[in-house]
């Protein structure tokens, strides 16, 4: 019996995995090195071998650990989690960035210099009033049967997420996360020490088998993206989401969170999960697609109870958002024109990625357009080999494997943002595509002579 095996104890699969955590803070176990075998360990702690089992499991999911099936279990090498934006020091073409195009987004400056108010002092409510109230318009129309929203706001969609889970959850509690998934969501629950359990998406949403699992699995809270889904861009159908409500009906006190993203410049219906009897929920909607990501603010609608206790985690004059931003942003989204340049800029997303699909699909790689700021290009190869191809001939793109937690089929896609490229660089990237892709897709075998 190894020192490791010694140092290792609980009773319970989360004690033991806490022991294991432990031990690999402490760098008593360095990456790569093996845990022992199930049957070792559960002989040497005195348990059951299926509470190893759901230990390791529980590792696994917090990508402490990495299971190789025969081969065993290995503490997961140190790496950073992919996020989201421009790629640092690179002198290759970008366009796995997920941004929204500069040039379309409003000029703050001008709001600024006719922004008018008294300034804000301690205690005050965290909230400015006339923000307060073109929010609550903004979201009612979408939460129908709702008699009160309860609003907060917070600095962008992940703080939000943050908070959220900082009061509803404890270390190794479940999370329902879509399947591919949002990388910033991913990074959310992973840095918190929460285990995220995989709910697949398909071209109409979350599914409902999907959904059904991780309820059944224990999940506490949900993350759902009603439309825009990123990377896929797919969106909820009406009858799709009505199933999902019919699932979480039996589920009341599960926390689920809508994240609406891409809000304003969608082209698609908003179709809420949230029923109108389910007790915990939030609704975050963010302005950085169409404000810029620079406008760090997001409105959160939630039930009262869990809009107070995510009131008290925002502290007037420390952890609020500053009233001259929330004044900045109400200005700018009761400017005619500034709403008018957003919906130029929602037509110009769907067009530049409705023309980039056209040309794959005449390339031989059929493209369906979803909604969002990036396209979701399936390739007839391993996603990570096409996007290698193609950095030889200066493109850096995403591969798709970046954003799995358990779908196989995102290992063979890209996810592209093409908006602000040029008719010829669209052109000569859709080529490049479908050349990296050729270049290393399995060859097909040659029938036998007769």
């Amino acid at each position: 019996m190894t020192n490791d095996v010694l140092a290792i104890h609980g009773d319970t699969a989360a004690e033991i995995a806490d022991s294991i955590r432990s031990l690999i803070d402490r760098g008593a176990l360095a990456p790569g090195a093996a845990l022992p075998p199930v049957r070792t360990l559960a002989d040497a702690v005195g348990v059951n071998r299926n509470t190893v089992v759901a230990a390791y499991r529980q590792l696994a999911a917090a990508g402490a650990v990495e299971t190789a099936g025969r081969a065993g279990t290995r503490v997961a090498a140190r790496s950073d989690i992919a996020q989201e934006g421009f790629a640092a020091d690179t002198v290759l073409r970008d366009v796995g960035t997920g941004n929204p195009d500069p040039a379309l987004i409003p000029d703050p400056f001008r709001a600024l210099r006719t922004l008018e108010g008294r300034p804000v002092l301690y205690g005050e409510p965290t909230i400015d009033p006339d923000l307060e109230s073109w929010a609550a318009a903004w979201i009612a129309t979408d939460l129908p049967g709702r008699d009160e929203l309860h609003l907060t706001i917070t600095g962008g969609a992940v703080d939000a997420l943050e908070r959220l889970f900082a009061d509803a959850l404890t270390r190794d509690d479940a999370v329902g996360l879509e399947d591919p998934c949002f990388l910033s969501a991913l990074r959310t629950v992973r840095i918190g020490g929460y285990r995220p359990v995989p709910i697949p998406v398909d071209e109409y949403g979350m599914t409902v088998a999907g959904l059904q699992a991780a309820l059944d699995a224990g999940v506490r809270a949900i993350v759902c993206t009603p439309r825009a889904q990123n990377p896929t861009g797919v969106s909820l159908t009406a009858e799709r989401a009505a199933e999902l409500r019919a699932v979480l009906e039996r589920h009341p006190y599960v926390l689920v969170i809508e994240d609406d993203h891409f809000s304003m410049l969608s082209r698609e219906r908003y179709h809420s999960i949230i029923g109108s009897s389910h007790r915990r929920w939030a609704l975050i909607r963010s302005v950085s697609k169409f404000l810029g990501p620079d406008m760090c603010l997001a409105v959160t609608a939630s039930d009262r109870e869990t809009a107070d206790r995510l009131a008290r985690r925002l502290s007037p004059g420390s952890t609020w958002v500053s009233h001259l931003l929330q004044r900045l942003v109400l200005s700018l989204v009761s400017d005619p024109d500034v709403m008018a340049g957003v919906e130029s800029a929602a037509r110009h997303y769907r067009e530049r990625n409705e023309a980039f699909a056209a040309l794959l699909t005449s390339a031989g790689l059929p493209t369906v357009v979803g909604d969002g700021l990036s396209l979701w290009v399936r390739v007839p190869a391993p996603a990570r080999g096409v996007a290698e191809q193609l950095m030889r001939r200066g493109w850096l793109a995403r591969p798709g494997d970046e954003f799995v937690l358990a779908d196989s089929d995102a290992t063979h896609r890209l996810r592209l943002t093409v908006h602000d490229l040029s008719d010829s660089d669209a052109a000569r990237l859709a080529a490049d595509v479908a050349a990296s892709a050729r270049a290393i897709a399995p060859t097909p075998k040659a029938s036998p002579a007769p």
